[in-house]
């Protein structure tokens, strides 16, 4: 959406919602050491906001409970920046303008934590500068430009829910999966990505399962997801944070991605809240949020 401030200037304001691995399944290595998976993936109300307003030259700012862990000044390596970079390439490419932006990241989501963060912050970019400049690009373009930007990006450029294959490429979009009232958890520490994939004892996993029509919770149990195990062993907090959400009547419980974030699915939106703030009191430390998917 777009408003206005009392100066009159404009803002673009676009959402960086959550990405969930509801499931995920490695289902293969290729030659060049990517790993294929088998991921059902949904959006939740809570994430990070990206802000776009006029300027007479670029510049990028951050704020919000995370934003300390990520450098501001000229954003550096940030996704954000490189997605600006590399649209507005593209787009003078074909003769579009593309003018200086200030951007600012409200950073509400946990960095490196197996939601999408970073590449949801480049994916909200890249709508929204779209929409700032009234500019168009083809989708597949669009398409190749996010993946260049990460595996995750061109999920978190859909945001909605979704099965993705391959490296994360592949995207098949799931219009009956119900709402889901969830509560994720991250204890605040790091987990190395490479490292739990390098932990991984079988890389050629089974993908899917299949799903009878609208058998969503008999799909989510059967599935699974194949890089927690190895991120538990990594680190143990996961496997507390589990054992904690199921405590609170959570089912089904998970880690998203590779961690450490998990989840655990709730009947309704106050069992979730009633159990953040349970959560909230027993490990003050942590992370926990209450939300639902979009």
């Amino acid at each position: 959406m777009r408003v206005h401030d009392i100066s009159g200037a404009t803002e673009t304001i676009e959402a960086a919602p959550a990405k969930i691995n509801l499931a995920l399944h490695v289902t293969g290595q290729r030659a060049d050491g990517y790993h294929l998976l088998e991921t059902l993936v949904a959006f939740t109300e809570a994430g990070d906001v990206i802000r776009i307003r006029e300027a007479d030259a670029d510049s990028f700012s951050i704020s919000g409970p995370f934003g300390d862990l990520l450098r501001a000044g000229d954003g550096g390596d940030n996704l954000v920046t490189r997605a600006r970079d590399l649209l507005r390439d593209a787009l003078v490419s074909t003769g579009q303008p593309a003018r200086p932006v200030a951007i600012h990241l409200e950073k509400n989501l946990p960095v490196a934590s197996g939601i999408g963060g970073g590449s949801a912050d480049a994916a909200a970019t890249l709508r929204g500068l779209l929409r700032h400049w009234h500019a168009s690009i083809d989708p597949q373009r669009l398409a190749s430009l996010a993946l260049t930007l990460g595996a995750d990006v061109p999920m978190c450029l859909e945001s909605r829910s979704l099965v993705a294959r391959g490296i994360g490429e592949n995207i098949e979009a799931v219009t009956d999966l119900p709402e889901l009232f969830l509560v994720l958890a991250n204890p605040l520490k790091a987990v190395s990505t490479p490292e739990i994939f390098r932990r991984l004892q079988t890389k050629n996993n089974p993908p899917l399962p299949e799903r009878t029509s609208g058998r969503w919770m008999d799909f989510l149990g059967q599935s699974r997801n194949d890089l927690q195990p190895p991120a538990q062993v990594l680190l143990p907090e996961i496997g507390e944070i589990v054992e904690l959400l199921s405590q609170e009547g959570a089912t089904p419980v998970r880690m998203s991605g590779s961690g450490a974030t998990c989840f655990g699915i709730f009947h309704s939106v106050e069992a979730a809240h009633k159990a953040e703030m349970s959560l909230r009191e027993s490990r003050p430390g942590w992370y926990f949020q209450a939300t639902r998917t979009i």
